[in-house]
């Protein structure tokens, strides 16, 4: 084991308590906060820079991070911006520590997605009682997707709302499945569910191999998804989801539908009705050509290129928004 970690079994056990990361690169305050959350019955993992602390959040995600502000090459603040930025880490709570009590260290570490703020020297009891409320606050508000695990609308929702407070470039990609609902008639929810975190997962893929991680995927409900990312990534980004998707979406069904091109069902009147194979429509919505107020102006256009895409296409398509108002 190194000197930058400690963990009593090398993982976070959450059938023991819930899992918190300390993040600080003082050896003395980095024990004292492990020795303490351990008495409380929390699982504990220590990191003593930003980067190792994001490399072991991503390895298994804990329910609340301590970062100290000031570290070795990774500074709390871009900790916090990392740990938002990548879907599977994006609900994780974060309380910032800190030697200043500066209120401009305190607003931009709120800007960049932080939870709250403790100024050390801390009072223990102080510190406890603000991460027990972090996470109950975010047990009742992470809205996660029990079936893929992806952040719900509570997430999504704040993901937007910041990048159009911030007034970055950015692009809402709405997708949505074509025919699932046949599908999931005709095999049953079990494999309709199988579809649905196949889905998930070639989203998380795609966007990490697209954006290098600057990605966020959500799930909005159903079949229905979320990606935001650079304005300047969100064509090429849609274009290799829907490569892959057509690339696997073949391999859950079975072989006589899968040469059929799709279900073949009997309706009630005796007739044959034909499914097509499931597709994929994604609808974009872009800062390139104007801008968006919040975060629901955003989610509407791209869901109604979503829906144009699906009318003037066959097949999995996607279709952007480049009117300019």
């Amino acid at each position: 084991m190194t000197s930058e970690e400690h963990d009593g079994d090398g993982l976070f056990d959450t059938s023991v308590g819930e899992s918190i990361l300390v993040a600080d690169d003082d050896p003395f305050i980095a024990r004292l906060l492990e020795i303490e959350l351990r008495a409380a019955g929390y699982d504990v993992r220590v990191a003593n820079d930003g980067e190792r602390a994001l490399e072991l959040a991503r390895e298994r995600c804990p329910e609340l991070v301590l970062a100290d502000v000031m570290m070795p090459n990774m500074d709390g603040f871009e900790l916090t911006r990392r740990l938002r930025q990548d879907s599977r880490t994006a609900s994780v709570s974060v309380i910032m520590l800190t030697a200043r009590g500066l209120s401009a260290d305190k607003l931009e570490g709120f800007a960049v997605g932080a939870d709250d703020y403790i100024v050390k020297p801390f009072d223990t009891p102080e510190l406890l009682a603000r991460i027990r409320g972090a996470l109950r606050r975010s047990r009742e508000m992470r809205a996660q997707s029990p079936l893929t695990g992806l952040p719900g609308n509570v997430r999504i929702a704040e993901e937007i709302e910041q990048r159009c407070l911030a007034r970055s470039s950015f692009a809402v990609l709405y997708a949505d499945l074509d025919h699932f609902k046949a599908y999931n008639d005709h095999y049953g929810f079990m494999r309709g569910d199988e579809v649905i975190q196949t889905t998930a997962r070639l989203l998380q893929d795609v966007a990490m191999d697209v954006s290098r991680d600057e990605a966020f995927v959500g799930h909005v409900g159903g079949d229905d998804f979320v990606i935001v990312c650079d304005a300047d990534l969100a064509e090429v980004l849609a274009e290799r989801t829907i490569e892959r998707f057509d690339a696997k979406i073949g391999e859950l069904y079975d072989a006589v539908d899968r040469e059929h091109g799709g279900i073949e069902v009997v309706n009630r009147r005796g007739e044959t009705q034909h499914f097509p194979v499931i597709t994929l429509s994604i609808g974009i919505a872009t800062t390139e050509r104007r801008s968006y107020a919040h975060y629901a102006e955003a989610v509407s256009i791209a869901t109604e290129m979503k829906s144009f895409a699906k009318k003037t296409h066959e097949g999995s398509s996607w279709a952007v928004d480049r009117r300019t108002s």
